[in-house]
């Protein structure tokens, strides 16, 4: 029998590496991921300016995922794209499976905790992708268990942290919420300190103590990167960027006129906290309104809100359950019992071993394949340019530039991407002026000397190049259109392809 936790690792691996529509390569940024961990492990540096655009002078880049990347690379050249989605799919599983592990023993009320943890799953959803950022998922899921055991169970694994920091900040930028959260431990052992029972009064006061070493022991271990105490600055000066902020999609607030499971998980946690007696103390509270106001600002940050405020629904709802009594929480209560009653007598990993066996096996006997949808991505465009190559500098659609950089770097250098802390507000304010053709958007053209563009067939920009008389297709499909301009240079290109304008007509 498997427990519950080795049935949810099982369940989610493999529906995530079995079902095609996953979402895991919704986002093309794995691609450049993967093509910038080559890039290191080829030359053993790691890169400090633009190595996959045009422009010139090369940007600055400050590539913090680095050792994600270089993981990827790792796994992408023995397994190819296969790999990096079943490593992936294997991390999302790894990360819940720990959570119900770490948060669910025989004092909680099962039943309530498989109910949340499907809750916390589904919210988390909208941000499963084959990314960097799923490191820091697991990373959280560890550190958050750590704290907790500290400081409600007394047992002290902080040793671990500053180790855990080292590998974080070479991960992700993600490693700053490691940082809040020892903030927020510290702040309510600080508050905490004030009770009026002497015994409280000095644990707390020792708490503060070790937690204020520990901290300074994680700094000193964040330090340890390519890029010194710069990598410290890196995530302020991402998010103190409004203009990146308020135009990149993933930093935008939820949006609750579609389904958005995170709404039923903060209105669940909100009802809880209204009738619960149990109150929350300083750290509970400041996590909640922390992370719930993050979460609120930013989609990005609806998991990390999501692996918060389990532990605190948990102690709320079963503390409801103590409260109140009646055929419901009885109902409840003995199915719990029931439950944990079948959990307990199972052991071991058998099930998450076959999991990974059964995976295994499909995908090393080909039955099993990953690639980037062509129904979304530039697939048959960018074996077009294969075929056909073109000279002088692009154009594209910031999606398509991490499929191009994936399938044609070096041979094409894009002119933008998903790196759009990189490119800076100067360069995201010239992409989007000609995306929504604003006024002079054909200057940023003139700027960049741009002489083809690739971009997505539906827009509104690619139908205005139909009617330019200075821009000619040389190839389309519903996916994407290559424009070339009405030069010299690239009239035997205009002269074979003269036919395809009909087919978007």
């Amino acid at each position: 029998m498997p427990t519950i936790a080795d049935l949810l690792f099982f369940v989610t691996f493999l529906c995530l590496s079995f079902y095609p529509d996953n979402g895991l390569l919704e986002d093309g940024d794995t691609g450049y991921h993967i093509r910038a961990g080559e890039f290191i492990l080829n030359t053993l540096s790691i890169p400090r300016h633009d190595i996959f655009s045009f422009l010139s002078p090369p940007i600055p880049w400050t590539a913090h995922e680095w050792l994600s990347e270089v993981i990827m690379a790792v796994i992408h050249m023995a397994f190819g794209l296969t790999g990096v989605v079943v490593f992936f799919a294997f991390l999302i599983s790894l990360v819940y499976y720990l959570l119900f592990r770490t948060n669910c023993n025989s004092n909680n009320n099962i039943f309530l905790a498989i109910i949340v943890i499907l809750l916390v799953m589904v919210s988390s959803k909208l941000h499963w992708l084959a990314r960097p950022h799923i490191f820091s998922q697991i990373l959280i899921v560890v550190w958050y268990f750590i704290l907790n055991a500290y400081h409600y169970r007394n047992k002290n694994y902080l040793y671990v942290l500053p180790l855990v920091m080292l590998l974080w900040v070479n991960l992700h930028g993600g490693f700053i919420a490691g940082f809040l959260l020892l903030g927020v431990y510290l702040v309510g052992n600080v508050l905490q300190s004030f009770s009026s029972e002497s015994e409280k009064r000095n644990l707390s006061r020792t708490r503060t103590v070790t937690l204020s070493i520990v901290i300074i022991l994680c700094l000193l271990a964040a330090l340890i990167n390519p890029y010194g105490y710069h990598i410290l600055l890196f995530p302020f000066n991402l998010v103190s960027n409004r203009f990146l902020m308020d135009h990149i999609n993933e930093f935008l607030s939820p949006n609750f006129h579609e389904l958005e499971p995170f709404k039923y998980l903060l209105f669940l946690m909100i009802s809880l906290l209204a009738v619960s007696r149990e109150k929350l103390d300083a750290i509970e509270l400041l996590l909640i309104l922390i992370l719930a106001n993050m979460a609120l600002y930013s989609v990005r940050h609806v998991p990390l809100f999501a692996i918060i405020a389990l532990p605190i629904i948990l102690r709320q709802g079963e503390a409801l359950l103590h409260e109140k009594k009646g055929a419901f929480t009885d109902f409840v209560k003995k199915r719990s019992d029931m439950i944990a009653a079948v959990d307990k007598t199972a052991a071991g990993y058998v099930w998450p071993v076959v999991g990974i066996l059964i995976v295994v096996f499909f995908a090393a006997t080909g039955k099993l394949e990953y690639t980037f949808d062509a129904r979304k991505k530039p697939v048959a465009a960018v074996e077009f340019l294969r075929r056909e190559p073109i000279q002088g500098n692009m154009f594209n659609d910031d999606e398509f530039g991490d499929y191009i950089i994936y399938a044609a770097w070096p041979a094409y250098r894009v002119f933008f991407d998903g790196r759009s802390d990189m490119y800076g507000e100067e360069r995201l304010k010239e992409y989007f002026k000609v995306v929504t053709l604003e006024t002079g958007w054909e200057t940023v053209f003139e700027k960049y000397h741009i002489n083809w563009i690739i971009y997505n067939s539906k827009s509104i920009l690619s139908r205005v190049l139909i009617k330019n008389n200075g821009w000619r297709i040389i190839y389309s499909d519903k996916v994407a259109t290559i424009f070339v301009r009405d030069m010299p240079e690239y009239r035997y290109l205009i002269d074979k392809y003269q036919n395809v304008i009909s087919l978007i007509d």
